[in-house]
């Protein structure tokens, strides 16, 4: 599944990601504009309606991972953090975008993204989980919400621009990205919104302050938050030829907060402190991410550089991946074979070898693997996806279909599972939900004019009441779509 590896380099889609933040928050901040002027606030009702909106551009202008493997461990540390953070006003909403810069951010309304960079970067979960609790702090303290409610005097579209300069340096990083965002700030507003850009040292203290409190509520040790922030300052250098990491654009003073936290946790009980943590899962987690997402050279030089004594079941398979990129394929199997030499049982390996297999087109190896693999993660939506074009190519079309409408389910957005399930439903003749499918994986690309297309087809083909309704859920969401490319 391509989309769920997207590397599209996301400069690439600023023009239009910031057009639509201005759309997006244009109308969203001018409804509760009147409101403003009386000296009401923002409400929850208001939070959630741009966190929603902003989230549907970022899915359609950012490079999602879809590998549940990757965003179940994402959701669980984020669950576990909001545990230690009752009451939460929001659901909170993770998603993992498959960018190499060290950065997290998140939204009102609760919506918190995670970069593989940063998932890559760290070496405890500890420390994911505290950037994770520093980020849902700036949410739960409403400390965006609380800039825009300042802005009382200035225009709407000052307002929209404040906001989306803020957020263009927390999602794409670099000199040019920050240069953008700080032009469209000063071109709306001048300085003095220009100087809204970044939290205050006030808003950090505040977020460190109830981030921590929330990650030793939720049973980490407290020590994950200064060493992340420690990581960042270590690798700000190394940020696609930026400056510095946005992550410390955006969040100023991280060498007095780390010394601040350092402070705080000396006075904890002893018992935080040395809370010990298990790091296999993030082990086997940053293998899937290095050897999909990142340069297959570079993932390469990574295992060629450490000590075959040293490696795991997930480094054999990881550096299959890079050598199976590089296509370098009889490197690859003699990889994949060990990885199952070594651990057979353990689905992810099995998954990864089985895709190898799928690649090469030994299906009966690929199929037996991945029956495995979805057999022991039942929410393993790249094992099912594979699976299930094996079952299309066997022309076992209902069986097919069965297991592609599970990978729906647990990747709804994704394009090529709907262009799969289209072409499956095609075959079976299934003419209206074969259409049907095929709009959804046009609109989840971007490329409306053949979502229309299928759209039409679909409907001359409509016959009962609730496929009528399917239709006009597509038309919705292509006239939302439709908006985000004006």
């Amino acid at each position: 599944m391509v989309s769920m590896y997207a590397m599209r380099r996301t400069l690439a889609t600023l023009p239009a990601f910031l057009a639509a933040l201005f759309m997006v928050f244009g109308p969203a901040v001018q409804a509760a504009r009147a409101d403003m002027l009386f000296g009401d606030k923002l409400t929850l009702r208001d939070e959630n309606k741009m966190g929603r909106e902003f989230d549907q551009i970022i899915r359609s202008r950012m490079a999602m991972v879809g590998d549940t493997y990757i965003t179940d461990y994402v959701d669980h540390i984020v669950a576990r953090v909001v545990t230690g953070k009752r009451p939460m006003p929001y659901r909170v909403k993770s998603a993992v975008i498959a960018n190499p810069l060290l950065n997290a951010f998140a939204i009102p309304g609760g919506f918190i993204y995670i970069f593989t960079g940063l998932i890559q970067a760290v070496d405890k979960e500890s420390q994911l989980a505290g950037v994770i609790a520093h980020e849902l702090a700036h949410v739960s303290q409403r400390h965006v919400v609380n800039r825009i409610e300042k802005q009382k005097r200035v225009t709407v579209l000052s307002t929209a621009g404040m906001l989306a300069g803020l957020l263009l340096g927390a999602v794409t990083g670099g000199e040019t990205a920050s240069k953008a965002g700080s032009a469209l700030v000063v071109g709306a507003a001048g300085a003095g919104t220009a100087a809204m850009l970044k939290y205050s040292q006030e808003d950090e203290r505040e977020a460190d302050h109830v981030g921590l409190n929330s990650l030793v509520k939720a049973g980490y040790n407290p020590q994950g938050m200064p060493e992340t922030f420690a990581i960042m300052l270590k690798n700000r250098w190394f940020d696609s030829g930026a400056d510095m990491p946005s992550y410390l654009s955006t969040h100023p003073g991280l060498s007095d907060r780390i010394t601040y936290l350092e402070d705080r946790i000396r006075r904890m009980p002893p018992e935080f402190v040395t809370r010990g943590e298990d790091t296999t899962l993030l082990r086997k987690i940053q293998c899937l991410i290095r050897s999909k997402m990142s340069p297959a050279n570079t993932a390469l030089a990574y295992w060629d550089a450490r000590p075959r004594s040293e490696y795991t079941p997930m480094d054999y398979a990881g550096r299959g991946n890079a050598l199976m990129r590089l296509k370098k394929m009889e490197e690859a199997r003699a990889a994949f074979e060990k990885a199952l030499s070594m651990a057979g049982d353990d689905p992810m390996v099995a998954r990864e070898t089985g895709i190898f297999y799928f690649s090469i087109g030994q299906s009966g190896k690929a199929a037996g693997l991945l029956q495995k693999a979805v057999i022991k993660n039942k929410r393993d939506a790249l094992g099912l996806f594979y699976l299930a074009r094996l079952q299309a190519e066997a022309k076992h079309l209902e069986l097919a279909a069965e297991n592609m409408r599970k990978v729906e389910k647990l990747v709804p957005e994704d394009w090529e599972v709907h262009h799969h399930l289209g072409m499956i439903l095609g075959e079976s003749g299934d003419g209206f939900g074969g259409n049907l499918h095929l709009a959804y994986a046009a609109v989840y690309s971007m490329n409306l004019d053949k979502a229309r297309r299928h759209q039409r087809q679909a409907g001359e083909l409509a016959q009962t009441d609730a496929q009528k309704k399917q239709l006009q859920e597509l038309a919705d969401l292509i006239e939302e779509r439709a908006k985000l490319k004006k």
